[in-house]
């Protein structure tokens, strides 16, 4: 991308990966205009944490806005170069259990993002996906040219229409749209609701764990250091108006193994709720991270007890340990 391109438009910049990625973006002297709801999916306290710092960067603006509110995207002030979009109704889970207000964020939310990029001719939209998409594809390790996805849960139907939104705009208004399927993001600032910050808290704090089947589902565990380096990377990219890229590892965790690895790192050990898998989870997931090597020379390099070391390091810290 030229070198002019230097204001970015981040939503759900207050977010796990998104505040990572924004100050990413301002070691690299970019200008920044944060957009964030603060979506009670999990406590603000935690958001507001996560851009403590951030938001007093002379870079960086900060709007609370609801994607979802077309009036007010509208009236945003300020001429951006590209947008990248990770804001978003989060969890497989507990979109099966309130899919309208999923479609509601995540298809229509994203759309008007694409009208407001249209309509400031902003050629470059960055749009946070996910691997939930190949659903029960059993094509090891999943690859962005299998047309046939087999989602299982409303939260990744949303991310492939949203994908396929990006398709239209990219065609009809030359809008750079690059969807990156992100693989089961973990390390500092993870989301309470997600395992790996929810196992460590229950050890730590000596509760038992619900654990779900008998520990044999396998997930493609990144870094989010990496994926940010990715995304950052894909926003430099300029050479076709429209991809799909899978962010991941290439490589698989089993959720036992993942526990273990945590009881050791935390030398503490775990006491265990048995339970039946769960509505809407996939047995494995897996990344071909070829094309992401090839298009924007991505190159994970975080192993996973290292992350889980990172992670711990900060979990501490927040919780005063």
């Amino acid at each position: 991308m030229p070198n002019s391109y230097r204001n970015i438009l981040v939503t759900g910049g207050a977010g796990f990966i998104g505040s990572h990625f924004v100050e990413l973006l301002l070691q690299h002297n970019y200008l920044v205009t944060i957009i964030d709801n603060f979506d009670p999916f999990y406590s603000r306290e935690i958001k507001e944490s996560n851009i403590k710092e951030i938001k007093q960067h002379p870079n960086v603006v900060f709007y609370e806005l609801d994607i979802c509110d077309q009036q007010k995207l509208e009236e945003l002030p300020g001429n951006y170069d590209a947008i990248v979009h990770f804001a978003a109704k989060a969890g497989v889970r507990p979109s099966i259990k309130n899919p309208l207000q999923y479609q509601e964020v995540n298809v229509k939310g994203t759309q008007h993002l694409l009208e407001f990029a249209r309509r400031r001719n902003i050629t470059q939209f960055i749009f946070a996906s996910s691997s939930s998409v190949y659903g029960v594809n059993k094509n090891y390790p999943w690859n962005e040219s299998d047309g046939l996805l087999y989602p299982i849960s409303p939260y990744a139907s949303t991310k492939i229409s949203a994908e396929l939104l990006g398709h239209v705009y990219s065609h009809l208004y030359n809008i750079r749209f690059i969807a990156l399927r992100f693989f089961t993001v973990f390390g500092p600032r993870q989301r309470p609701d997600l395992a790996i910050h929810l196992f460590s808290k229950k050890i730590i704090n000596g509760e038992p764990i619900d654990f779900f089947g008998d520990g044999n589902t396998k997930r493609d565990y990144t870094y989010v250091s990496d994926i940010v380096k990715g995304v950052f990377n894909a926003l430099q990219y300029d050479k076709t108006n429209y991809e799909i890229i899978n962010l991941g590892n290439c490589q698989t965790i089993s959720l036992k193994e993942m526990l273990e690895t945590i009881e050791d790192v935390f030398e503490k050990k775990a006491t265990l709720n048995f339970l039946p898998e769960q509505m809407g989870d996939v047995s494995i997931t897996c990344a071909d991270i070829k094309k992401a090597k090839d298009l924007i020379q991505y190159e994970p390099g975080t192993s996973f007890r290292n992350g889980v070391e990172n992670f711990k390091s900060w979990f501490l810290q927040q919780h005063g340990s």
